[in-house]
């Protein structure tokens, strides 16, 4: 996302989320199971699981949900097992996708991630075809308005790598993947709780999209994200709204 219009594009993927909820929630059901099997079901053991809870709570997911997606995990209630994949590829104009999955059927879900693909003008290329060019990150996003010194000294003592003012007034921090929880924990801890706060893959160059392009592209992008096994897409495409 260009930075001039990097607060209007998040709040634009938040309303598209927000319209989602239900698929929001039982993708963030499967991590919290995924989590829960590979490293037990103690968040305060399992960074993952504490991150995939703090995901559910972040969204409004009910705490039943949260607890039952758990015990299928450690095996307290039955549950399906989920095989972990990741598949990349090119849309318009050549702008690299990552398309992280959750699914117990690989078969399916590869056919479906190429038909979306094929279906919108994109290429699904091989393992590690466009993965090198993202960084694996802790993404926080504040508001405009945000106390832009008082943010960095508290981001900079947390252990956060990064501080950037964009140019609609919004203000990003950015941490390794693995120290994520312990920046979030400390700028909710100095007051500073960020609007959008996740774990993601941030391209390290993007291409910009307008016009006939980027509805193109947008298309693509929601086949994609509208998939059953697909949990997560990441894109070096900037579309303009």
């Amino acid at each position: 996302m260009a930075g001039h219009s990097k607060w209007a594009n998040i709040q634009h993927r938040k309303g598209r989320q927000d319209e989602k909820r239900g698929r929001v929630f039982s993708r963030i059901a499967k991590e919290i199971t995924v989590a829960a099997k590979m490293g037990g079901g103690d968040p305060g053991f399992n960074p993952r699981l504490r991150m995939a809870v703090d995901k559910g709570k972040g969204v409004n997911m009910p705490a039943d949900n949260i607890d039952r997606a758990i015990k299928k995990g450690t095996g307290e209630l039955e549950g399906v097992d989920y095989v972990e994949i990741r598949y990349e590829g090119y849309g318009i104009g050549g702008a690299a996708i990552i398309v992280d999955c959750l699914t117990d059927n690989k078969t399916r879900t590869v056919a479906e991630v190429r038909h979306a693909f094929n279906k919108y003008g994109g290429n699904m290329g091989t393992d590690g075809c466009v993965s090198f060019m993202f960084d694996h990150i802790g993404q926080f996003l504040f508001a405009p308005g945000t106390d832009e010194d008082a943010l960095m000294e508290a981001a900079l003592e947390a252990g956060a790598e990064d501080v950037t003012t964009n140019e609609d007034g919004s203000i990003e921090v950015i941490s390794g993947f693995t120290e994520y929880l312990s920046v979030k924990e400390a700028l909710e801890k100095a007051g500073f709780k960020a609007e959008v706060s996740e774990v993601t893959m941030r391209p390290q160059n993007e291409v910009s999209f307008s016009g006939e392009d980027a509805a193109k592209m947008q298309k693509l992008l929601d086949a994609l994200e509208d998939l059953d096994d697909v949990q997560d897409v990441y894109t070096s495409a900037s579309i303009e709204e």
